[in-house]
């Protein structure tokens, strides 16, 4: 049976956040107006897809906290293997101080061949739950001494621990074994984008079904779904934001059936869509290569259905419907992709109709 948390409000800042600096760029300065806007507007968390070169997340994260003075700001996601445990730790403690309590750190597994290109370990089941325990014991102000499949740590510990209490800590994950590890050893998990409501819905009660067996409380496992939102954009417009986002997934090989999967498609639009000439030898990540002008016809391959029914388009009424889809089917709180914060007015607005 479907484990669902009652919230005690459902406020747009308590609902609802948006990623900013989403995809490419160039000027990560746009950030701190972005954040401005997002807290203007109530929202309750931007997010930060973190990417090396222009997208640092404790430089991000120093940004927004002294740009802002409420909204809370997430990583969604970094990765445990590209800093020292110490240094993560570090960063995560500075970054809660320096906002006044405002952060949370999300992580991701990546794939085999990242890890293989920088010299660091494979993401496995057990390096996450290592990673995640000594992440936890520094912020506390532990010694930590560790030899495994982490790597090897003599002596950790963190010199001066500001008084704050560490960040939450989330788990980006789609496959089931990602779903139990969150529901059994994170604070909360992040649904990946393009996954419909009833996916939603099913990964939402695998992770809090996964709390319960490692003797959790569900409620304290927060559910965070992340849905790519166009509202109120001309038809080219809204395929270019959505139908280029979702290329850069579906074309990436594994990844794009674990996707399709878990919504319970078929895989064959897959095959058409890197049979394409553009996405010809690609094997990472289509967006680092091209722009989303570049992918927009590309995405032509994939059904119209997919699109339509795992994100939010149509008018400002329609998109905001399509949240509270979201949040309907388990998940406590949004990731807006794919629109910066000043696209997002009226759909709030008519969010905020229909708070109950």
């Amino acid at each position: 049976m479907p484990i669902h948390t009652a919230l005690a409000s459902d406020s747009i800042a308590d609902r609802i956040g948006v990623y900013v600096l989403p995809g490419r760029v160039r000027d990560p300065r746009e950030v701190i107006g972005q954040a401005q806007t997002a807290e203007h507007l109530g929202l309750g968390t931007v997010w930060l897809s973190e990417r090396w070169g222009a997208k640092d997340l404790g430089v991000i994260a120093g940004a927004v906290a002294q740009s802002t003075e409420k909204i809370r700001f997430g990583a969604a996601i970094t990765h445990f293997q590209v800093r020292s445990p110490v240094v993560l730790a570090s960063l995560a403690m500075t970054a809660q101080a320096i906002s006044g309590g405002r952060m949370l750190l999300g992580f991701g597994r990546s794939v085999p061949a990242m890890w293989r290109a920088v010299g660091a370990p494979a993401a496995t089941n057990q390096v996450l739950i290592d990673s995640v325990d000594i992440l936890r014991r520094l912020c506390r102000g532990e010694k930590v001494r560790y030899d495994g499949p982490a790597g090897t740590f003599p002596s950790l510990r963190l010199g001066d621990l500001p008084a704050v209490a560490p960040p939450p800590l989330l788990m980006a994950a789609i496959g089931p074994k990602s779903l139990a590890l969150a529901g059994a050893h994170f604070d909360g998990v992040i649904l990946h984008p393009f996954l419909t409501p009833a996916a939603v819905e099913r990964q939402a009660d695998a992770v809090r079904q996964a709390a319960v067996s490692a003797g959790r409380d569900p409620s304290e496992v927060r559910v965070y779904a992340t849905v790519v939102t166009a509202a109120d954009l001309p038809e080219r417009e809204t395929v270019e934001l959505v139908g280029s986002r979702a290329v850069t997934y579906f074309q990436i090989p594994g990844f794009g059936e674990t996707l399709a999967g878990a919504n319970g498609w078929t895989f064959g639009p897959l095959e058409q869509l890197r049979s394409h000439p553009l996405l010809a030898g690609v094997k990472g990540s289509a967006d680092n290569l091209f722009t989303r002008d570049q992918l927009r016809d590309v995405s032509a391959a994939l059904p119209a259905d997919w699109l339509r029914s795992a994100a939010a388009t149509g008018s400002s009424a329609e998109c905001a419907a399509r949240w509270r889809d979201y949040l309907d089917a388990g998940a406590d709180e949004l990731i807006l992709h794919g629109s910066t914060p000043e696209l997002l007015g009226p759909s709030l607005a008519h969010f905020a109709e229909t708070a109950r």
